[in-house]
This record gives C-alpha cells, structure tokens and sequence, in this order.
C-alpha cells in the first residue's frame, strides 16, 4: 500500500475530517431530561435512523435530520419539535475540523490532488471545507449525486466526474458502513481506515488503519 500513488485522494468529509458533532447536538437538547444510560440510547438511535433514512431515494438532509430525529424521539418517548431538528441542521456548517486534519491534509496536497465526497448539501458543505486548512481538487456532495453513500450511485458519480475509475483512487474513511464497504464493494482495493473509534476494525473489508490524518502520508509514501 505505502508503494501505491493514486491520482487521487478521496475523503469522507463529516466524521473522518470534519469532527462531526451529532451526538453533542442531542446532548444539549435532550440531556437536561434524559439520564446517561436513556442520553446514550437516543445517541445510538439517533444514529441508526440517519443511517436508515439515506438508503433510500436522496431527499434534502434537513429531511433527513427531521425524520431521524423525530423516530428517535418517538422511540424514546421524548416530546420532538421541529425547531430541534432545525437546531441539529443548521449546526452542521458551523462544525470545523480534527485537529490531526489540517496538518497532514496539506502535506499529501502538496503531491496528490484530494478530492471530497461527501453525504451533504451544496449550500452546506462550503463552509466546512474552508476550515480544513488544504486544497481540495473537487468536492462532491449527496445533492449533485442524488445518492447518498452507502449507495454506490454517489461513488459512481464522483469515478464519473473525475474521469477515472476504482483502481485509480485511495478512498479514506472513518467509516465502514457509509464508505468503506461500499469501496470494497465497487473494487477499490486502497482504502484507508481513521479509526476515530465510530465502528469497531473489520479486517475482511481490507485497508491501512491510521489513527488520525497525520499517518496518511505515509500511506502514500511521503
């Protein structure tokens, strides 16, 4: 893999570069009300339903944090308003970058151009990629693909966009279910894994496991 150099570096944005903060957006709504044990529940409901939400045909996020917010309130008997959701969605362009990211993003921009696909809105997504301190050569989001990853039709509209197919690319991941498998999947056989503790490690998917940006480039040899 160190031997590999792709014509491009291709990124998850929200979670893998961006610290995204859905979890903290719950806390502060819902955490005056619920204990710790209830608060963690909602979490990882709350998750699942973003997750449940995207499978299916592309909608705006702010549906999707709606709908996913609402099941989650409704699964744990918890009053849902839609100001809330509003709240979580407007939140998101405010969330800046891990700090390992500006770093070792610059380093592998200065050789490889990096390019995002990313699970957002095209009114949103600006803001947070100005804050991660490197160029980007393309930025793709879920609206131009009308797909959200899991779903291999955003992956095929990025290979589409950029010319180039699986076998020219190191897609880097924090995620397994909304990325890394489906990179198996399509034959992009470099990926990388930032184990940011999100998902336990599933070596059957095959990649390079960092802790954090400042190992990817030494993935690429640099």
């Amino acid at each position: 893999m160190s031997q590999f150099r792709p014509k491009y570096v291709t990124f998850d944005c929200h979670g893998t570069l961006i610290n995204f903060q859905m979890a903290e957006a719950a806390r502060d709504l819902y955490g005056s009300i619920l204990d710790e044990a209830r608060m963690t529940e909602f979490i990882k409901n709350f998750a699942a339903y973003r997750l449940d939400e995207i499978m299916g045909a592309w909608k705006p996020y702010a549906e999707v944090v709606h709908n996913a917010l609402e099941r989650s309130c409704k699964r744990n008997n918890v009053v849902f308003r839609d100001e809330d959701a509003r709240m979580v969605y407007e939140r998101v362009p405010t969330w800046g970058p891990h700090a390992d990211v500006p770093a070792g993003l610059a380093k592998v921009a200065r050789e490889i151009p990096l390019v995002i696909l990313s699970n957002a809105m095209n009114d949103q997504i600006p803001s947070n990629v100005a804050k991660l301190g490197a160029p980007f050569h393309a930025v793709y989001t879920a609206e131009q693909a009308q797909a959200y990853k899991p779903r291999f039709q955003a992956f095929e509209y990025m290979f589409d966009m950029l010319g180039c197919g699986p076998e020219d690319i190191l897609h880097c991941s924090s995620s397994f279910r909304y990325d890394l498998m489906s990179a198996h999947d399509l034959g992009i056989r470099n990926k990388v894994w930032v184990n940011r503790g999100h998902e336990p490690a599933n070596p059957y998917y095959g990649y390079t496991e960092i802790r954090d940006i400042s190992g990817l480039p030494g993935v690429v040899g640099l």
